[in-house]
């Protein structure tokens, strides 16, 4: 379907959003110039999980494979109601092309979507329906169901503008604790570098903003009593840095390739091995995969990160025999225009889930049975359930190997809550009670009605 056309022969500016009649946005065309196009708008409903109830100021924004803001930020209205116009490359005839969106929820006394064991679905963006000259995806992907914080949870916010450079469309702001073990606090601004940062604790905090090829100068900030604080960054004169290093993917199974990811340390959580990844800090670009052999990631804004291979659903993990060398997980310090070589670490094969969560967070009804595919080498094997927030809420280290069959185990923790998510994990062990193999990071989830 044609569904837009260029207002004048002028070209338009696909990024400052200029040269449009009223109504009509620019975009990239593919083998062409940019044209003028009836807009693509996501729209959606964030809501509290344990209550369905509305979600108003939430903060919502799409982001592509590399975590790059591609729309604006929304903010949910009194019905927790939002809509986002999205950026969508064209082909010749001014359909949108096709490709997926991944939506970041936040707001004040929630846990930030996605996040913990949560994991974003892909929206996808390539059938839009024509509403009144403007493309909508409405899906039950573009709905955020959000997860209330424990009670004691901070009740302040930092807030502001991030200056954005023309060639980029949003930036990853982190406010840090300070101290000797930083957490980080994360917001996404986009191309236009308004952001706000929900549920901060009392205390001292350095703001920052992390994207590829820029670097920003840190601002202090003191919060207490559920304050609002406003902070506004500048880019610094500093040049960003190189990441390189290389891999080592060992029985990788059905695993053909894997990707690699920096992550800002204070925000990681070591119990899950997660935390965010600034806009474009991931090798290769894009979807792409890589097998064994060397990576490099450039434009690295000075700073400590994690290194994270195997972390999407490649059928890979990082190497469980945390006993052997180049198996822990790696940690980096890049210094301003210097480039650092990272350690080299090895790539396995994973255990394949069966159920639940195998291929994406899965509903169940009763008493959970975990399945999983036999690992042929085990002799035993360790199951851990977590919940949304990071914390082990069961574990049996005695499942004996299975010899040719399908594992299934029965949970046997506590009462598991309702519209609460959950996530099992497994290693595998063998004789010498030496780790094999693992399940993946983003599978195993799980939830009750």
């Amino acid at each position: 379907m044609g569904t837009g056309c260029s207002s004048s022969n002028d070209a338009c500016d696909p990024i400052a959003q200029t040269g449009c009649e009223e109504g009509l946005v620019c975009e990239e065309v593919v083998g062409g110039e940019p044209g003028c196009f009836a807009p693509v708008v996501v729209r959606g409903n964030v809501f509290d999980l344990a209550d369905d109830t509305a979600i108003e100021g939430a903060t919502v924004v799409a982001l592509d494979a590399n975590r790059s803001p591609v729309s604006t930020v929304a903010v949910t209205d009194v019905t927790g109601d939002y809509e986002i116009q999205v950026a969508r490359q064209r082909d010749t005839d001014g359909n949108p092309m096709g490709g997926d969106v991944t939506l970041r929820a936040d707001a004040a006394g929630y846990q930030t979507f996605p996040s913990g064991i949560r994991q974003a679905l892909p929206v996808d963006l390539s059938s839009p329906v024509d509403m009144d000259g403007v493309l909508v995806v409405q899906t039950k992907a573009t709905d955020v169901g959000l997860i209330a914080l424990p009670s004691g949870a901070g009740a302040n916010e930092i807030f502001g503008m991030i200056e954005v450079p023309s060639d980029r469309t949003g930036v990853l702001v982190v406010a840090e604790t300070s101290g000797q073990s930083p957490q980080g606090f994360t917001a996404i601004a986009d191309r236009d570098g308004a952001y706000r940062i929900f549920n901060l604790p009392d205390g001292d905090f350095s703001v920052l903003g992390y994207a590829q090829g820029v670097s920003y100068a840190a601002q202090d900030v003191s919060l207490s009593g559920g304050e609002e604080a406003e902070v506004n960054l500048s880019l610094s004169g500093d040049a960003p840095g190189t990441v390189t290093g290389s891999v080592h993917i060992v029985n990788p199974g059905a695993g053909e390739g894997t990707s690699y990811i920096l992550v800002v340390e204070s925000t990681f959580d070591e119990t899950l091995a997660r935390g965010e990844t600034p806009p474009g800090l991931r090798a290769p670009d894009g979807t792409d995969l890589v097998g064994s052999g060397s990576w490099v990631i450039e434009g690295v804004p000075a700073g400590s990160y994690k290194v994270l291979g195997a972390f999407e659903n490649e059928r890979l993990v990082r190497d469980p025999d945390f006993g052997q060398g180049n198996t822990e997980i790696v940690r980096v310090e890049v210094t301003a225009g210097q480039s650092v070589e990272a350690p080299t670490f090895k790539i396995t094969g994973s255990l394949d889930v069966i159920a639940p969560g195998a291929e994406g967070a899965e509903e169940v009804t009763g008493t959970p049975i975990f399945s999983w595919v036999d690992d042929s080498g085990e002799d035993r094997y360790h199951i851990e359930v977590f919940d949304t927030f990071g914390e082990m809420i069961w574990s049996d280290a005695a499942i004996p190997g299975s010899s040719g069959s399908d594992p299934e185990v029965v949970y046997g923790g506590p009462p598991l809550e309702s519209g609460m998510y959950y996530q099992f994990r497994v290693t595998s062990f063998d004789v010498n009670d030496r780790p094999l193999s693992r399940t993946e990071d983003l599978k195993g989830v799980f939830f009750l009605p």
